[in-house]
């Protein structure tokens, strides 16, 4: 029985959101009772309040990979019920009156925004509601939803243009070794869903300033159908028909509005995050105390202003003693955390020269990397006269100019654990090559024009493999005229 039930519960949930979307397109052509409908608004609410808590708690905005579908969902929703109570005041208004009606949804925030009581509306009430509901227009068109849909198309173009750069960011780990292959999808699948969610995002925000111009115009339709369906049918005077219309259509507007300025308030916030494996939360408390002296001077700046005449000193006075308080408290805070982590280094400094374990010259980390044994050390030191440096500066210049390809900078440090007359080349701390050089020597190879053979010490080209020997320098005269190239 149990398996059953967890079987029903298991299909209701699959099919839910396909139940949802129909009704919703019902509910556009099917009349619903005043009480059903304030549960639909109620539940509208509660919708737009869960969307904007899950933006809130949601690290990287990426993560909510369902908003702009959500968004989509919210947006049908919420015009929806528009078209509901719509239909439910002007069949309804005319014969039950405004104290009558059965949408207390509707009467109730009409009557919480004009600050009129339910049974004895006034004029005064009916513009300020007015007044109310534009604003919340303006707020929600020319501030949130501009800025929102603008971040939105910035924030998909600059995914898009980026898009290879990443993904070639991501090959250049795997190739150096950085990461494994099972990382690298995850980082590209990563990248792949920054991608998809700010290019839905794009035309997503489409959907919150539709809604709001969408509002706006059903706002209007009540007002004036309202006002003629009511003095033409219903048979009641101009004043008595505007008054009752209008006090609705305040409370309709605003209770849509209100659900769509929180989608709004969501969508701005998602788009406007970034890429932080932190909520909104963490990262105000750790970017808003990253120095005390702000505060302090804010509270000084709020003290100072409460010498001026006629400012509420009662209010400044305490504010800014309460800011500078804070101030000084986080400068404290931070000066002990700051003592002590340097505390904690100096002694982890200590605990290992007290070992006798010296920290690596090897810096595995480099892009390109020569070391280099003890007996090599004199081909780059500038007191005896040694090129090297110069030669490798002025052949990554040349390689800049001539073919574009601009060398990393080489490290040249000395490594005691090769052989003295040892070098290695390495690649971001892989060895790439490894030889010997023996100083006062030459390096001899035969081109294939040598006329008799050179003695010397058997070794290999290191650059590409072909025999070659070493000779001194009492005999390079000899390797010259044998026609062998040095």
């Amino acid at each position: 029985m149990a398996k059953r039930l967890q079987n029903l519960l298991g299909n209701i949930q699959n099919h839910a959101v396909a139940a949802a979307a129909i009704l919703i397109i019902l509910s556009l052509l099917i009349p619903v009772p005043g009480m059903l409908l304030d549960f639909l608004m109620i539940c509208n609410i509660a919708l737009a309040i869960v969307v904007l808590m899950v933006v809130l708690y949601t690290p990287k905005s990426s993560d909510f990979t369902i908003f702009p579908r959500v968004l989509l969902f919210a947006t049908l929703y919420g015009l929806g019920l528009n078209v509901c109570s719509t239909r439910l005041i002007l069949t309804k208004a005319s014969s039950t009156g405004y104290q009558n009606f059965t949408g207390n949804m509707l009467k109730a925030f009409s009557s919480i925004v004009t600050g009129d009581s339910i049974t004895n509306p006034s004029t005064t009430g009916l513009v300020i509601g007015f007044v109310i509901f534009i604003i919340l227009i303006i707020i929600q068109v020319i501030v949130i939803t501009k800025g929102a849909t603008r971040v939105s198309e910035v924030a998909a173009r600059f995914s898009l243009d980026a898009m290879n750069q990443k993904f070639f960011a991501v090959d250049a780990e795997l190739n150096s070794g950085y990461i494994t292959d099972e990382q690298a999808r995850e980082k590209k699948a990563a990248i792949q869903r920054d991608i998809d969610f700010y290019s839905s995002m794009d035309g997503a925000s489409k959907f919150v300033s539709g809604n709001v111009k969408a509002g706006i115009f059903i706002t209007v339709v009540d007002l004036l159908a309202g006002i003629i369906t009511g003095i033409a049918l219903g048979g009641m005077t101009f004043s008595d028909a505007a008054g009752t219309y209008s006090r609705l259509t305040i409370g309709d507007g605003l209770l849509g509005q209100l659900p769509s300025l929180l989608l709004s308030f969501a969508t701005g916030l998602i788009v406007t995050g970034n890429s932080a494996e932190e909520v909104i939360g963490d990262q105000l408390k750790k970017q808003f105390t990253t120095s005390g002296y702000v505060y302090i001077i804010t509270g000084v700046t709020l003290a100072l202003m409460s010498l001026i005449p006629n400012f509420p000193w009662y209010l400044l006075l305490p504010f800014g003693a309460l800011f500078a308080f804070f101030g000084y408290r986080l400068v404290r805070k931070q000066k002990a955390s700051f003592a002590k982590k340097l505390e904690e280094e100096q002694n982890a400094r200590s605990k290992k020269s007290g070992s006798g374990v010296e920290e690596s010259p090897v810096v595995p980390l480099d892009a390109l990397c020569l070391e280099l044994g003890y007996a090599l050390i004199p081909l780059v030191s500038k007191e005896k006269g040694a090129e090297l440096l110069e030669r490798v500066t002025r052949i990554r210049r040349e390689a800049a100019l001539d073919l574009g390809l601009v060398v990393p900078k080489i490290r040249i440090i000395d490594n005691m654990t090769l052989s003295p007359d040892e070098y290695s080349f390495k690649i971001r701390g892989i060895e790439a090559g490894r030889s010997k050089i023996k100083l006062g020597y030459y390096m001899c190879m035969n081109t294939g024009s040598a006329t008799e053979e050179i003695k010397g010490e058997a070794t290999k080209d290191p650059a590409f493999g072909f025999p070659a020997i070493w000779v001194s320098e009492d005999n390079r005269s000899e390797a010259e005229q044998a026609a062998t190239r040095l």
